[in-house]
């Protein structure tokens, strides 16, 4: 069946809150790397040790290599927008920027990619999903509040943060063209292997990674979460999403990450919620709704 861009069944409501659940811990995990490694050096760990991870299980399910460099081409592609561009200026950006900040930032992609796919022709303007992506925009806001300290080049951060979230919108788009009917945890797999040899050019060009001193075992720690959590078993649940239900919808992802990271703080480490950040949820839950649309059923049945 092929995905349904305009609504979302429960299973997939689901995966989505799981996907919120991994990629949050990215944000966390790259300031706890940055502070060993360079950041194009941390994202060609993490694209090459998520590799290395899922190889094992393409193994297992019997999923062969793409033959043919027409076959390697859409994956590739993916790799550059899925990962290589983003994550290299997203964790770039946190260098100038906190890493709150940076979640917020994060949360345009669904704007983006809207926008993206409506300029591509690949979906109608409706007035109902640019509203609810903007009441989500704003619930994030709520959630996480302005209280950000000031740093030298927060404006450039807050640049490459957004242009993260553009290619993301991108990648999007490539993703609904290329890979239609492409196994996920191939696509997974395919795609990091191919963004491991782009990023080892880029970080030995630049940062010259053999040359720098060996990092702490909190670092490796870091580097590992990031891997195995947010990139390798991300990717999996990622595209299956996809899949299922659509490259726009998976986006939306991004307006749920903020909240999962303050319910874990609250689950896990104990730390209070304020009613600003209960108002933010409710709004980010309510623009889901509108997204979704299911929610106008029963007002259209009655009309």
């Amino acid at each position: 069946m092929p995905p349904n861009d305009h609504r979302i069944d429960a299973r997939d409501w689901s995966l989505l809150a799981l996907l919120s659940i991994l990629w949050g811990g990215s944000f966390f995990f790259n300031g706890a790397a940055l502070r060993d490694l360079p950041p194009l050096t941390l994202v060609f760990l993490r694209v090459a040790l998520g590799a290395a991870m899922l190889l094992p299980l393409l193994r297992a399910h019997g999923v062969g290599f793409p033959k043919s460099w027409a076959g390697w081409a859409p994956f590739i592609a993916i790799g550059l927008l899925n990962n290589v561009i983003p994550f290299s200026l997203i964790v770039i950006g946190q260098t100038f920027i906190p890493s709150g900040l940076a979640s917020i930032l994060n949360a345009t992609t669904p704007m983006f990619t809207v926008v993206v796919m409506i300029v591509a022709g690949e979906e109608a303007l409706q007035m109902r999903r640019m509203a609810g992506v903007a009441l989500g925009l704003a619930g994030v806001i709520l959630l996480r509040g302005w209280g950000f300290e000031t740093r030298p080049g927060q404006g450039f951060g807050v640049l490459l943060c957004l242009g993260g979230a553009l290619s993301y919108g991108f990648a999007a788009l490539a993703a609904r063209r290329l890979l239609k009917d492409s196994v996920p945890l191939g696509t997974a797999t395919f795609q990091l292997m191919a963004s491991t040899v782009m990023m080892a050019v880029v970080a030995g060009v630049m940062e010259q990674p053999w040359r720098l001193p060996i990092p702490g075992v909190a670092t490796w720690f870091a580097v590992l979460g990031l891997a195995a959590l947010s990139t390798a078993l991300a990717y999996i649940v990622f595209f299956q999403i996809v899949r299922r239900s659509g490259a726009s919808n998976v986006m939306l992802v991004t307006l749920l990450i903020p909240v999962t990271a303050i319910l874990l703080g609250w689950l896990v480490l104990g730390e209070s919620i304020s009613m600003r950040e209960i108002a933010g949820a409710l709004v980010i839950g309510s623009a889901l709704l509108v997204i979704d649309g299911r929610a106008f059923d029963p007002l259209r049945r009655a009309a």
